[in-house]
């Protein structure tokens, strides 16, 4: 079946908002509905899905801000590669590149508390959308500037490199090549250049300044998955490509993490590839599903969350949407108090959820 670009970009709208339905609420849900659980399968998919590993090694959940970061340079071959095939002016399509990403950036800062006008000492200056930011806007670099045998190479050189800066640059105390919280290169930078209070933790920033370099390999792959779908191959070869090349990423991480420990607080190389081999093996499954066999009207919840991905984002730190879920389900929780932390968790989802709808069938879209 062929299909258009535009109905393309479907699938990753429905994956953005398959991603973002666990940062929303769908990971505290999950972990109401199997935390009376006894058994241990139950409650090992559950920690898949609602908590990150302490340091070393990988869980689905370790995958959500990866894939989001994925899923922006996935988009870039159609929404960029679109305006330059069409003869636009690099400098314009930079200045707007430039624009989006300070916005973001901005954003988060305000995430973090910047209005609350707390001092520059106590202001986190690091975080998720201020990483998406510059992953954003290193890959829409690449997209406008170099071709896609560059990009690779140039998402292969950076891995290296950041391998190779992690194992021997020098951290005062410690042999080289050392990846614990204190050892690392990554968080031993964080210290020197930000004030404990700008810090996530006291020994560094999993959001911090050297980690942001490997990042920008997350988005190189988004971006050369995109140019793959973005291309003439017949849906089931692309489909077929994703797969296994993000079976191919995910194997090669996992023979790396025996030098180079997968651990996504310092965003290490082999955390990469792994994470990226799986968003790469999800966008395949999603692609063939939403795009090529045209099963879509499931998805509406996760299509309606992808549309205003960021929006919801902020608004999920901004407002208590407990409040609404405990003003129109707090009779039935009283009805049944050993549920009631599973109905409030629903109903704080669901009052998200049916905001976006609406916002979704007014056609309104929040865009930086």
């Amino acid at each position: 079946m062929a299909t258009s670009h535009a109905q393309r970009l479907r699938s990753l709208d429905v994956l953005r908002g398959f991603d973002m339905f666990w940062i929303i609420g769908g990971d505290y849900l999950v972990s109401t509905l199997t935390k009376s659980s006894k058994n241990e399968f139950v409650q090992a998919v559950a920690a898949q899905v609602t908590d990150h590993v302490e340091w070393a090694g990988f869980r689905y959940y370790d995958m959500i801000f990866p894939l989001f970061l994925f899923i922006i340079g996935a988009v870039l071959p159609f929404s960029l590669g679109k305006r330059l095939e069409m003869g636009a002016d690099k400098r314009a399509v930079l200045l707007k590149v430039l624009s989006r990403s300070a916005v973001l950036f901005l954003l988060g800062l305000i995430y973090n508390g910047l209005l609350r006008f707390e001092g520059w000492d106590h202001l986190r200056l690091f975080g998720v959308l201020q990483r998406q930011a510059i992953g954003y806007l290193c890959a829409s670099l690449f997209m406008i500037y170099t071709k896609p045998k560059v990009q690779a190479i140039s998402c292969v050189a950076i891995l290296i490199g950041y391998w190779a800066l992690m194992a021997f640059a020098h951290v005062p105390g410690f042999p080289p090549g050392t990846y614990s919280p204190q050892g690392n290169f990554a968080n031993y930078v964080d210290r020197l250049i930000l004030l404990p209070k700008q810090m996530y933790t006291p020994y560094g920033d999993p959001e911090g300044l050297i980690s942001m370099i490997p990042s920008v390999a997350t988005a190189l792959l988004g971006v050369l998955s995109g140019h793959w779908l973005k291309s003439q191959q017949p849906e089931n070869r692309k489909t077929l490509g994703l797969l296994l090349g993000g079976l191919v990423l995910v194997a090669l991480g996992l023979v790396w993490s025996l030098e180079f420990p997968i651990i996504k607080k310092i965003w290490t190389s082999s955390y990469v590839l792994v994470a990226g081999g799986c968003s790469m093996m999800l966008l395949g499954t999603f692609h063939w599903i939403v795009d090529v066999k045209g099963w879509h009207k499931w998805a509406l919840p996760f299509t309606v969350i992808g549309m205003n991905s960021i929006l919801i984002y902020m608004l999920s730190e901004i407002i208590d949407f407990g409040k609404a879920s405990g003003y129109f389900l707090g009779g039935l929780a009283h009805l049944a108090p050993d549920h009631g932390e599973q109905i409030g968790a629903f109903g704080s989802l669901l009052a998200k959820i049916g905001l976006l709808y609406f916002l979704y069938r007014q056609k309104l879209y929040f865009r930086v």
